[in-house]
């Protein structure tokens, strides 16, 4: 009986752990502003393409994040949030031409065994035509996610994306794409941290960049073995 009980613990406790891993923090906005007319930011916690789970039921303290702004200046800022009842909202209004990089990092504080689950998530917005602002370095987070925000993506065309592991590029982090049509695959990034793919469908893709690193330390008053980290992008491809 007392081994039924175990087995039985540990299957409920893997599954809500790839529970987890399937769930993400994404970005929502237009991919495109105008100076001085206000944007809308909507931040959910889902599956890529499924319905976001309500706030209440986001894992651990995740809805406790901080979301900024960096400006193609460089200036950043912290943005007001407002929960809703399955997503937060935002807002800003750009002034300056150029890319703007929003973007969100928080690590959950509950470990999922001895690991730390970190979320990561951005979203880049074209204001004119201008270039400043249109790196993958402006956005900090531990690890990122990026795709040229000047360019403008087609499907049955070849596009690549960046990821940064603290500032460097990140070598063979997985990189899994979702489509609109429902169909995903996985990619590894090489050792400039790019990662190729074709996009088959126009529509908005989910690219989630994700890797589990053996580290250790103190997390709040547990010890911790590993850190999963995870950083998420919205890209728009038209016909």
């Amino acid at each position: 009986m007392i081994i039924k009980k175990t087995l039985l613990a540990i299957v409920a406790f893997v599954a809500a752990i790839s529970n987890l891993q399937a769930h993400a923090l994404w970005i929502q906005t237009a991919p495109t502003g105008v100076p001085g007319k206000e944007q809308t930011i909507k931040i959910t916690y889902a599956e890529p393409g499924l319905q976001p789970e309500k706030v209440s039921e986001w894992y651990s303290d995740v809805k406790e994040f901080e979301l900024w702004l960096t400006a193609p200046d460089g200036k950043k800022e912290k943005l007001t949030t407002v929960a809703a009842d399955d997503h937060f909202t935002s807002r800003f209004t750009p002034q300056q031409q150029g890319i703007y990089t929003i973007s969100a990092g928080h690590s959950a504080k509950e470990l999922g065994g001895k690991t730390v689950y970190q979320f990561n998530a951005s979203a880049l917005v074209k204001v004119g035509n201008a270039a400043e602002g249109n790196t993958a370095g402006v956005n900090k987070n531990e690890l990122s996610v990026f795709a040229d925000a000047a360019k403008s993506y087609k499907n049955n065309k070849p596009m690549q994306v960046t990821t940064l592991y603290k500032g460097a590029p990140g070598e063979k982090i997985v990189v899994t794409v979702s489509s609109p049509s429902g169909w995903s695959r996985q990619i590894e990034t090489n050792q400039q941290g790019i990662a190729e793919f074709t996009p088959l469908w126009p529509g908005t893709y989910f690219i989630e960049a994700s890797k589990s690193w053996k580290e250790s330390g103190t997390h709040g008053d547990k010890e911790y073995s590993a850190i999963w980290r995870a950083a998420t992008l919205l890209v728009e491809v038209a016909r």
